[in-house]
């Protein structure tokens, strides 16, 4: 072997996701023993936004909420005790609801579910139905049958807007959104490659679901979690 491909294996091992995990985590605990300064170093060891791939973005590990958009991570602000607490609602009661039912499976954030290549999100309560159980994978799911957000109000646009046509050109079903500044859930129905509005819901009123029928959320309940 001539140094020219020892070079070419050694570049290859930098670029494994395990390895710059290994590295980010030795030189942080390096950082953290020897100097107060910020572990700029660690930056360098990651994809320029742009240049990201599924695979390296996959191999991710942190506990904030990431997504990824056709090469570029996007770092979601940390959730507040009443936006857990609505979602906390939210996965109860379609838990109660799908579950004695069989239904499907249903799951919280972090999640990342694939809309298509290139594009991964992680909806607050993401609802999978039994026959699609081969859509759902340990790193993430293909795609889901109903997806809720709880409107975050450092981008409301995100969740009322982008989200919804992206949900929407994935195919996926139904859309939840939920708002509490405007203390409503908004449902909608996939039609045509298209959302439809399905209701509205103020407080006072029941959410419905048309995929689940019979399922019925108050919103008075949920915007106002009794443990918050």
């Amino acid at each position: 072997m001539n140094d020219g491909d020892g070079d070419d294996e050694i570049l290859e091992v930098q670029r494994n996701p395990a390895w710059r995990r290994l590295e980010a985590s030795r030189i942080l605990l390096a950082m953290s023993t020897t100097t107060s300064e910020p572990a700029w170093e660690v930056a360098k060891l990651f994809p320029d936004q742009g240049s990201w791939s599924e695979e390296e973005y996959l191999a991710l590990g942190t506990n904030r909420l990431v997504e990824y958009s056709h090469g570029s991570v996007e770092v979601l602000p940390m959730p507040t005790q009443l936006h857990q607490a609505i979602v906390g609602l939210l996965y109860s009661a379609l838990v109660a609801f799908t579950r004695p039912r069989r239904l499907g499976s249903v799951l919280f954030a972090p999640l990342r579910v694939r809309l298509w290549p290139g594009k991964l999100r992680e909806p607050d309560v993401v609802f999978m139905l039994a026959e699609h159980a081969a859509r759902r994978h340990e790193e993430y799911w293909e795609g889901a049958d109903l997806v809720m957000e709880v409107v975050s109000d450092d981008d409301r646009r995100r969740d009322i807007e982008i989200k919804r046509r992206e949900y929407s050109q994935a195919g996926i079903p139904e859309y939840w959104i939920v708002d509490p500044l405007l203390e409503s859930i908004t449902v909608l129905r996939l039609e045509g490659g298209e959302y439809a509005v399905h209701g509205t819901f103020a407080r006072g009123a029941v959410a419905t679901s048309p995929l689940l029928a019979g399922l019925e959320v108050p919103v008075d309940r949920a915007l106002i979690p009794e443990d918050v």
